[in-house]
């Protein structure tokens, strides 16, 4: 069946992905709710750009959800980080199953809220990190759970990007409407990663951030330890020369595992012996997974569930950062 899909923000992001998703032939975007005029005449040349009938048009997300009753399956969420929680709850209420670009929420309060909701409606609610959505991180976590790797040890995490420069004057460093600068922007690619693969709540950590003159951060570092009393620390930089890049190493007793943040990429060695190295996630991946979990083929891999277990995380590195590196407890 054709999945009839509306998007609630379609600023470049969303723009990326229709070109790939309004080829694709299950897929039909047929609504775009969007501010900004220009935005909208983008995201729909994208879509006749590959083929594809233009979307109708909104400048307000509630009438287009209120208008589309019966003529729209999902919606895919990609404003601004502040407005997720009030969009995602205004999909959910209205009867759509939402797929929620990255990161969830901004704060566990929001988290909550949505957990609540999910639960009350019973609605589909899968979050659009690509490492979340990634087979190469669903088929690491299945492994890890099956002990092929054995006890969990230490995690080492990093992700850096000329982020500063990039961004600059947008509204990514604006924190009224960005919830926080490089750590909660490309850095939530790693830390929700590490939240998959580890498989436990954090338990405490020590953060210290750096905004080196701008609004928002553009450097923080992490100690932290698990519930299950494995330690992690992880590093943001996103001060630096052209370009993005992550490496996720997991040390296991028998094994150690590193991947990217957004399952682009993983090698993996058990027992000394290392296996290939394996190539991931696609633009197209986070619609294939989103569908298959729709129709019951697949388990959720990025849940609303995790999605708390990282605003937690979250409002953490907040408090201790604010605290000058203050151990916290979660």
């Amino acid at each position: 069946m054709v999945l009839r899909l509306g998007v609630i923000g379609a600023g470049l992001k969303a723009a990326d992905y229709a070109r790939g998703w309004a080829a694709m032939d299950d897929v039909r975007i047929v609504a775009t709710a969007e501010v900004s005029a220009m935005s909208r005449q983008r995201f729909g040349d994208t879509c006749e750009a590959a083929g594809a009938l233009r979307p109708a048009e909104y400048d307000d997300a509630e009438i287009m959800l209120a208008a589309l009753q019966g003529q729209m399956d999902a919606v895919y969420v990609s404003t601004p980080h502040v407005f997720h929680g009030a969009n995602a709850l205004a999909v959910i209420e209205a009867g759509y199953d939402l797929l929620l670009e990255k990161p969830m929420v901004t704060t566990v309060e929001e988290a909550l809220a949505l957990v609540e909701a999910e639960k009350r409606t019973g609605r589909t609610v899968v979050i659009a990190f690509q490492g979340g959505l990634s087979p190469l991180v669903h088929d690491t976590r299945d492994r890890a759970r099956r002990g092929e790797f054995g006890d969990l040890v230490s995690v080492s995490a990093s992700i850096w990007e000329g982020w500063k420069t990039n961004y600059a004057g947008q509204w990514k460093q604006n924190p009224a409407i960005s919830g926080g600068g490089f750590m909660f922007d490309t850095g939530a690619h790693m830390m929700n990663t590490v939240c998959v693969l580890a498989d436990a709540e954090f338990a405490r950590l020590s953060a210290y951030a750096n905004n080196r003159g701008i609004a928002v951060d553009l450097a923080t570092a992490v100690a932290a330890r698990l519930a299950n009393g494995a330690v992690v620390t992880l590093n943001a930089a996103g001060d630096g020369p052209p370009g993005c890049a992550s490496a996720i190493t997991f040390f296991y007793t028998n094994a150690i595992v590193r991947i990217d943040a957004w399952g682009k990429w993983r090698e993996i060695s058990v027992g000394g012996v290392a296996e290939p190295r394996e190539e991931g996630e696609t633009r197209d991946t986070p619609m294939q997974t989103f569908q298959a979990v729709r129709d019951g083929r697949l388990a959720n891999p990025s849940t609303v569930a995790n999605g708390l277990r990282f605003a937690r995380l979250w409002d953490a590195i907040k408090l201790s950062a604010s605290r000058d590196g203050e151990a916290v407890s979660i």
